[in-house]
């Protein structure tokens, strides 16, 4: 396994609220702290404007081909990651 911490990506945008309302409930989540949360901005990619323009906010696993899309919460965040086998 490797040293570096698994790396989550949140899709987001500006001026969207569910994305800053999920970006709080992601930093008040203390399993998270062992992790990379990375915030991507769908709207610098159209590819990713087209992929998640109507479903962000998006919590990903890149690396294990996993996705959480909205709405979650705190027990979700946590089952979804026990899921992907990270905790």
């Amino acid at each position: 396994m490797s040293d570096s911490p698994e790396i989550l990506t949140l899709y987001s945008t500006s001026a969207c609220h569910l994305c800053e309302q999920a970006i709080l409930l992601l930093k008040n989540i203390a399993e998270l702290t062992e992790f990379t949360v990375v915030i991507a901005d769908i709207s610098e990619s159209s590819e990713l404007t087209e992929r998640y323009g109507v479903r962000i906010p998006v919590l990903a696993v890149v690396s294990r081909d996993c996705e959480l899309s909205w709405p979650f919460n705190s027990e979700d965040v946590k089952q979804f990651l026990h899921n992907a086998g990270l905790i």
